[in-house]
């Protein structure tokens, strides 16, 4: 009785428990690939926020192992995401004061505020709405923070004095500080890009982080770039982590309330694409409910062993995919390779050159940039360009927290307008009687003295007037009489609306006393059954409801030869009782 429980609280064990040996060699090899581009990613994401690198480590492990256990994607590859690590840095360094023992704690405690909105979320079965945070936002977010780390390393690479957390800011002050720039530094910087854009030329598969990491610690501790005055990392302290009583000002909590709750925000959208697309491309299905619970514990995991924020990590899940990977079989082995790094390699970490991690980032943060299909948009889709541009502009100028705020009401406001203001289209017939739109570069023909609408939006109490006007407008400019108004209801009555009702309801009237009969297509039991509970009466002659337009057009036609015959009828009748010379 108690395993599926268990398993229903835990769906990765089940994988565990029937896991197949077959599969075990491509697992290795996959944990072991995503293990050399975890361990150098890892490392370099923490120094956008300024605090030790061994925390990216500690980011991987307890994290990769909770998915393991509590997701349902078979590939996905938890960790360290750049846009988190930047949305954290914005948030904790102002409060923080440069301090970065402060740092470290408010970002625990926000990674753990990040993971309990998930959790909330995800018993609440709220994931779905992780797709409001819309495609162009997303664009034009990750633009913004792949220029925001690029800025941001310009001290590292340039081997000049710290520049400041704001983009514009340090952009201002670049040309005054260039003055100081170490040419040894700069030359490792680029040799060090040089490199790695090589390695991703002619050897995509190949771990180029771990490369070029491994590479520049050997050359730092034998040359001691440290004295010819490359900076390096440093003495990177204990291997575990440790907990210790916080130093920072409680009240500063509530200044991570809403923080952490946009931070999970992103976090879940992002987190939901990756992994419905590898998903949908492995042709297995997730519960999206469980993998934004699954979410909140591996935050909750890497608060508790003193890590940061996680989610998804594309690239990561990319390279296990590419690798063969059939498991989450692959998030153990890696996370247990990076945790014998932790134990038993740390001391080398801090022979790493600055120099070496910022090109990682700018590296890193050159896939997250999509200016050209930012510019492509600009014609096809005009209203996804202005958000995505919008977005990438906001956050370069009111930093990344408040440009998420006004980009996602920037949203809602272009999704209310959709909604206030839908497109709409007339229907009609085909030559093989196929109900299709009506445009100018179709020969689609009306349906003889009838008028049949398609409105493309829920109708709503805020929209439902300019439904009505446009109904009066388009049987005014009918170039035919109208006799029947048909609505394509199926894709328009979605929900009980009292007012929706009560407009409907007049509008049957109001066509009615122009000598027309409003006909409802679709969900007619429904709508019955709505206009029912609002007590709202209809006569038959006003206002009829039918299961589909298909229905409608066959009663109209019905209707159509009725009347023919009760004319000829009545022309019959009229000729037999005319007396003779009238």
């Amino acid at each position: 009785m108690w395993l599926p429980k268990l398993l229903g609280w835990m769906p990765g064990l089940d994988g565990f428990i029937h896991y197949r040996k077959a599969y075990i060699k491509d697992d290795i090899r996959a944990g072991l690939s995503v293990s050399a581009v975890a361990l150098p990613v890892a490392i370099a994401y923490t120094q956008v926020m300024g605090i030790n690198p061994v925390i990216g480590l500690y980011a991987c492990i307890l994290p990769m192992m909770a998915y393991a256990l509590f997701g349902t994607s078979r590939q996905l590859i938890v960790g360290p995401d750049m846009a988190a690590c930047v949305v954290i840095a914005s948030v904790t360094m102002p409060l923080a004061r440069g301090d970065s023992n402060v740092i470290w704690e408010l970002t625990i405690i926000m990674t753990l505020m990040t993971g309990l909105w998930c959790l909330l979320g995800g018993y609440l079965r709220l994931a779905i709405f992780a797709d409001f945070l819309s495609s162009p936002i997303l664009q034009g977010l990750l633009n913004g923070v792949a220029a925001t780390i690029v800025v941001s390393q310009m001290s590292n690479i340039l081997g000049i004095a710290p520049l400041s957390s704001d983009v514009i800011a340090s952009l201002m002050a670049l040309p005054g500080k260039l003055a100081g720039l170490h040419w040894l530094t700069l030359l490792l910087s680029l040799t060090s890009l040089a490199l790695l854009l090589l390695l991703q030329a002619y050897k995509p598969r190949w771990p180029a982080p771990l490369i070029l990491m491994v590479l520049g610690t050997i050359l730092s501790g034998l040359f001691d770039f440290h004295a010819a005055g490359i900076a390096i990392i440093g003495d990177v302290g204990q291997r575990l982590p440790h907990i210790h009583t916080p130093t920072f000002d409680p009240l500063l909590l509530k200044e991570l309330l809403v923080p952490s709750l946009n931070l999970a925000v992103i976090s879940v959208a992002s987190y939901m694409m990756t992994v419905r697309s590898f998903a949908e491309k492995n042709h297995y299905d997730v519960d999206i409910d469980m993998e934004m619970r699954a979410l909140g514990y591996i935050n909750i995991a890497s608060g508790l062993s003193q890590g940061y924020a996680v989610s998804a990590a594309t690239s990561r899940t990319a390279v296990n995919d590419v690798n063969g990977g059939k498991t989450q079989m692959v998030s153990i082995i890696a996370a247990l390779m990076i945790a014998l790094v932790l134990f038993f390699l740390t001391q080398y970490i801090s022979y790493i050159p600055l120099a070496v991690l910022g090109a990682v980032l700018i590296f890193s943060s050159l896939s997250m940039f999509s200016l050209t299909t930012l510019y492509a948009e600009r014609k096809t889709n005009p209203a996804d360009f202005f958000l995505a541009a919008f977005t990438f502009l906001a956050v370069l100028v009111v930093g990344l927290v408040d440009g998420i705020g006004f980009a996602i009401l920037l949203g809602l406001l272009q999704f209310l307008r959709k909604v206030f203001r839908p497109t709409d289209l007339l229907l009609g017939l085909d030559d093989a009687g196929v109900i299709r739109s009506m445009r100018p570069d179709n020969d689609i023909q009306p349906v003889p003295e009838a008028l049949v609408y398609r409105f493309n939006s829920p109708l709503t109490y805020f929209n439902t007037g300019y439904f009505k006007k446009r109904i009066h407008h388009l049987i005014d400019d009918s170039p035919s009489s109208t006799k029947w108004v048909i609505i394509d209801a199926a894709s328009s009555f979605v929900y009980n609306d009292s007012t929706v009702m009560k407009y409907i309801s007049e509008l049957a009237h109001e066509l009615q006393g122009r000598g027309m009969t409003l006909i409802l297509a679709g969900r007619s039991s429904e709508i019955r059954k709505w206009l029912v509970e609002n007590q709202l009466a209809h006569h038959p002659g006003s206002l009829i409801l039918v299961p589909d337009l298909y229905f409608a057009l066959r009663l109209i036609q019905n209707h159509r030869a009725q009347h023919e015959i009760t004319e000829q009828i009545e022309a019959l009748d009229t000729g037999l009782t005319a007396k003779p010379g009238e």
